[in-house]
């Protein structure tokens, strides 16, 4: 490719230039976002070659775009960068939610439509910025396509080819699958260690009981100093299904609840007992 253009040039769209620089892939990256103090560092930590001015001028003849910004900001770009696409520019994404991007590119990018391939890249971490960008973060992850009827085999395969120079393992849902699968396996464990840290930041105590939590605290609530912005979006995104994943993960503290309760012994086993089994099996794939 001779040109990309990253719009959030954070960790996933940081880390998707280098990554695409270390394949010798790509010719020149072109960085756009909100803040021009992460577009310089960004350029001088050699992930972008130029920071991008003018959308319109740019857009014409770049071969992929990736919006990596939260999901929020999607709808806004595509309607900006919509005019101005060239007939062989493709689009992607690494947005945590496919559902609602897939309704706001069908709203915004018009008959340019068939030219956005959504894409979800497995990875990443708590924290963000271009700082945090890491040529080899894809490298071994799964990356979800949630191809629209619209995309001609040659884009799919385009934007395919793209994720798998980056290091990923690419496989295809449909967008509601996703949201489906990702509610359950993502969304709801960010939720909960949000809330937990949260519950614990508003106790009188709170210094006391954090500086007495050990590693087993700090493992389940890594993922709380992920971005808070990302992660409204997401879950707001999502939130038909993330509901759902709630109500029954409610239903499932409801029977510890009266397993205590009761002084059952035996069902906190059975619980504990399948848990470690399946989370044991998981890990050893």
């Amino acid at each position: 490719m001779k040109k990309v253009i990253i719009f959030g040039v954070g960790l996933i769209g940081g880390s998707f230039a280098l990554a695409l620089r270390k394949a010798g892939a790509v010719s020149e990256v072109v960085g756009f976002g909100r803040s021009t103090a992460t577009l310089e560092q960004a350029r001088q930590l050699g992930i972008l070659d130029r920071i991008g001015q003018d959308v319109a001028a740019e857009v014409g003849d770049a071969d992929l775009i990736l919006l990596a910004t939260p999901v929020g900001q999607m709808a806004e770009l595509m309607g900006r960068i919509a005019p101005h696409l060239g007939t062989h520019t493709l689009i992607t994404d690494g947005g945590s939610t496919k559902c609602d991007v897939v309704a706001a590119a069908r709203a915004s990018l018009g008959n340019k439509l068939a030219q956005f391939v959504p894409a979800h890249p497995i990875a990443g971490g708590e924290k963000s910025g271009a700082g945090a960008a890491q040529a080899d973060l894809y490298q071994g992850k799964k990356v979800v396509l949630t191809p629209l009827a619209e995309n001609s085999k040659a884009s799919m395969e385009s934007v395919r080819r793209a994720w798998e120079l980056c290091g990923a393992a690419v496989s295809e849902m449909t967008p509601q699958q996703h949201d489906e699968v990702f509610a359950a396996v993502s969304h709801l464990p960010h939720l909960l260690s949000f809330a937990l840290v949260h519950d614990l930041a508003q106790r009188d105590n709170r210094d006391q009981l954090l500086s007495f939590a050990a590693s087993g605290f700090r493992d389940f609530t890594r993922i709380a100093a992920s971005s808070p912005e990302m992660w409204r979006d997401i879950c707001m995104s999502n939130r038909g299904a993330l509901m759902s994943e709630l109500q029954q993960y409610a239903a499932e503290l409801y029977v510890l609840h009266q397993a205590l309760e009761s002084n059952d012994a035996a069902k906190l086993e059975e619980i504990f007992s399948l848990a470690r089994e399946v989370r044991s099996a998981w890990t050893q794939q």
